[in-house]
């Protein structure tokens, strides 16, 4: 890959040792995804926040970093909502660390963002501005509804972006590789975001870059967020196209979406109902304010969102009517290796989200029942 010489500099410690090893990561990549070279990004999003996705080794790292982030970084949901700690009854231990990891991201210049769904929460770019998004529905999302540029990148390649301002030229940084390799034939109704997930799940385990569905021809935001983070979860996808392409061609009906369910949904009933992975925005929150609106759930529910669309949603009186029926809002934090999920006290739990329902099973151990929203409020409410 080519340096600029000032890249160079850099790569050899002239500007201090956390640059460098900021650039020692980026050539890595950029020579393994055969990038020719660097180019600049206007905004990372990173992840690895919550300390159960980065340890005591993660808290290390980031403490040792000197560095100052050089473009406009937002960053992923932490572990709670550090507004409801006492309630939420978290271990001492957990608190201090992860409020350690919060400190080094903003000593580096970090907004206080945590949230899984930037592109709901912040003001976007023009169309083809190249970005460096971690968290994988945000980049699949940034990269499809959005029309930015970016990777799907890892924890420490989005970080060395923040602190470089730069990325690898690869993949699907580069116009011609946007182009879907394979087409899936929807040959079922896609009825609600549950099924979107079925097939986003479905979708990442076959592709590799770009993914086309024939049979969609316009997405809502919360089915394309479901189809989004459904994708990221089960593969190496970054990027989908709706409508029909002249390429290989997969079949997808209900056979293949029952398959999906088979694996991920293992359970009939639920302890507990979790909504908001990726994390509720304000037009999730409100239509699940209208349907819920005068009822009650019937067990504990814990519902997700990014702080700014709970802010929005209470001035809107859409929280109010959540809170009213039970449901209880938790902000900067989410359902994936949630902290809030204890195996010793909940067996299985119930939700609407192939993300959630993947990281429940394999993280916190406990078996899951998948419904869509409306369903989980007609049986889970009174």
């Amino acid at each position: 890959m080519r340096l600029t010489k000032e890249e160079e500099k850099a790569l050899n410690g002239e500007q201090g040792q956390v640059l460098a090893i900021a650039y020692r990561i980026l050539l890595a990549i950029g020579e393994s995804t055969e990038a020719e070279k660097l180019i600049p990004i206007h905004w990372a999003h990173v992840s690895g926040v919550n300390y159960n996705t980065i340890g005591d080794a993660g808290v290390r790292f980031l403490e040792g970093l000197d560095g100052k982030f050089r473009v406009k970084t937002t960053i992923n949901p932490m572990g709670f909502d550090p507004l409801k700690m006492k309630p939420l009854q978290l271990e001492t231990e957990f608190i201090r660390k992860q409020n350690r990891i919060v400190r080094a991201y903003e000593r580096m210049g970090a907004a206080r963002s945590f949230t899984c769904i930037p592109y709901e929460v912040f003001d976007l770019p023009p169309k083809g501005t190249d970005v460096s998004f971690a968290e994988s529905n945000a980049a699949i999302y940034a990269n499809s509804i959005m029309h930015l540029r970016t990777n799907k990148e890892s924890a420490l390649s989005a970080l060395a972006s923040a602190l470089t301002g730069k990325a690898p030229y690869s993949e699907l940084r580069i116009e011609e590789m946007r182009k879907p390799n394979k087409c899936i034939k929807i040959r079922s109704d896609l009825e609600n975001e549950l099924d979107y997930g079925l097939l986003g799940y479905f979708a990442g385990k076959v592709a590799k870059n770009v993914i086309a569905f024939d049979g969609i021809n316009a997405l809502k935001r919360r089915d394309a967020k479901a189809l989004s983070a459904a994708i990221g979860t089960s593969g190496s996808c970054g990027m989908f196209t709706i409508g029909k392409n002249d390429v290989e061609t997969i079949d997808y009906g209900i056979e293949e979406a029952r398959n999906v369910k088979d694996e991920l949904s293992n359970s009939e009933r639920g302890d507990l109902i979790i909504l908001g992975s990726p994390q509720l925005g304000v037009e999730d929150l409100s239509l699940l304010a209208q349907r819920i609106e005068g009822k009650k759930f019937r067990r504990k529910c814990q519902i997700f969102c990014a702080r700014a669309a709970y802010e929005r949603a209470r001035d809107l009186g859409y929280a109010q009517t959540i809170e009213r029926a039970g449901g209880e809002l938790l902000c900067d934090c989410c359902a994936c290796l949630t902290p809030l999920v204890d195996r010793s006290e909940v067996d299985s739990v119930i939700t609407n989200s192939i993300k959630g329902a993947y990281y429940l099973n394999s993280y916190n151990k406990v078996s899951v029942c998948l419904k869509p929203l409306k369903e989980i409020v007609k049986q889970e409410c009174v």
